[in-house]
């Protein structure tokens, strides 16, 4: 099992960053990799993406989704992997958001991307991405606002 974890703080109010994480199916627009993202329900996702040049499809289900703070998951198909994004304020108008990844490589060129750190650097450069992002709108695109305990 292979741990990624990064952070980045946004210039926006944890609430603002929160609502904007849940909508997932905007996570094309700044995840790299990410071709597309079907909220089956509340708690299902469908992802479509590109991972070190390989079409992927994976299934993943929330498991603890608490508003403004934390959005746990894990595969349920596919790629598989688990982790969690938490959201911290800083300030009124600043938040940190940091997220641990956890997930097993497969094959020759996933165990040689992760070894030279090829998903850490993806993460990286999505949480830029993401803080790019939302700070140019200044506000979200939507929300979900409810809690999951499973």
């Amino acid at each position: 099992m292979t741990t990624i974890n990064d952070s980045v703080q946004v210039n926006v109010p944890v609430h603002t960053v929160y609502n904007q994480w849940t909508q997932f199916e905007d996570f094309p627009r700044f995840m790299n990799g990410v071709e597309e993202v079907i909220q089956l329900d509340d708690k299902r996702l469908h992802w479509r993406g590109e991972i070190w040049g390989k079409d992927v499809e994976w299934d993943s289900e929330i498991t603890k989704q608490v508003p403004d703070q934390l959005i746990e998951w894990r595969s349920t198909g596919g790629l598989a992997h688990s982790g969690f994004v938490e959201f911290r304020p800083v300030s009124e108008d600043q938040t940190q958001v940091a997220v641990r990844i956890d997930y097993e490589p497969e094959g020759f060129a996933q165990n040689v991307g992760s070894a030279v750190g090829a998903a850490s650097s993806h993460l990286h450069s999505g949480l830029r991405h993401f803080k790019e992002f939302i700070e140019s709108r200044g506000k979200e695109t939507g929300a979900w606002r409810g809690s999951i305990n499973e």
